[in-house]
């Protein structure tokens, strides 16, 4: 054999020991990305265990909140209107859904009750900031129920989701007011 040859022959061998490196190391990679992915849905269980525990002994003023069924990751929540708001006596109903990846990502809630009000709604999606930019791994879900219950009582009219019923709570109050409590007496009674 020629020098030649056996340098061709050992860059053959070169190259088949790289991709079989490149193989396994992209095996050992997928592999690492699948113990990540159980981990973090591991972890995230926990921790959502840990505040469903806290939030069935000590629930959130006006709120109780819960696994819909044996799937932990999909909740359903009930809030009653506070005293002394337009939606005083209405029970509204929520469903949370939490991301594989919390708290790192924040739940989705959606109020599955319709309601009159600027910063939700009529698909019952929720314009409150710590549902979205000001999320925080530190904030759980027995917070963002109290958040979303202050909102009954102290709308953001000056960042809505409903632009009409926003400038109606700024420019007439009582009207408002007024259509809040009759839906809230037509559809949260």
């Amino acid at each position: 054999m020629s020098t030649s040859t056996r340098r061709g022959a050992s860059s053959r061998s070169t190259i088949t020991t790289s991709s079989t490196s490149a193989t396994a190391s992209s095996s050992t990679s997928s592999s690492k990305s699948v113990l990540s992915k159980t981990n973090a849905t591991s972890s995230s269980a926990k921790r959502i265990q840990k505040e469903l525990a806290e939030i069935s002994l000590d629930p959130p003023c006006n709120c109780s909140a819960g696994p819909k069924g044996d799937n932990l990751y999909e909740w359903a929540s009930t809030m009653t209107g506070p005293a002394g708001s337009p939606y005083a006596g209405g029970i509204f109903f929520l469903d949370i859904t939490f991301p594989q990846d919390y708290p790192f990502k924040p739940p989705k809630v959606v109020y599955r009750t319709r309601i009159y009000h600027c910063n939700i709604n009529s698909s019952g999606q929720i314009c409150l900031d710590i549902l979205k930019d000001n999320w925080s791994p530190a904030l759980t879900i027995s917070k963002v129920l109290l958040s979303i219950c202050s909102l009954l009582t102290d709308a953001n009219p000056h960042d809505p989701l409903v632009g009409s019923i926003a400038h109606q709570y700024l420019n007439d109050r009582e009207e408002h007011d007024k259509i809040a409590r009759e839906w809230t007496k037509r559809y949260a009674s």
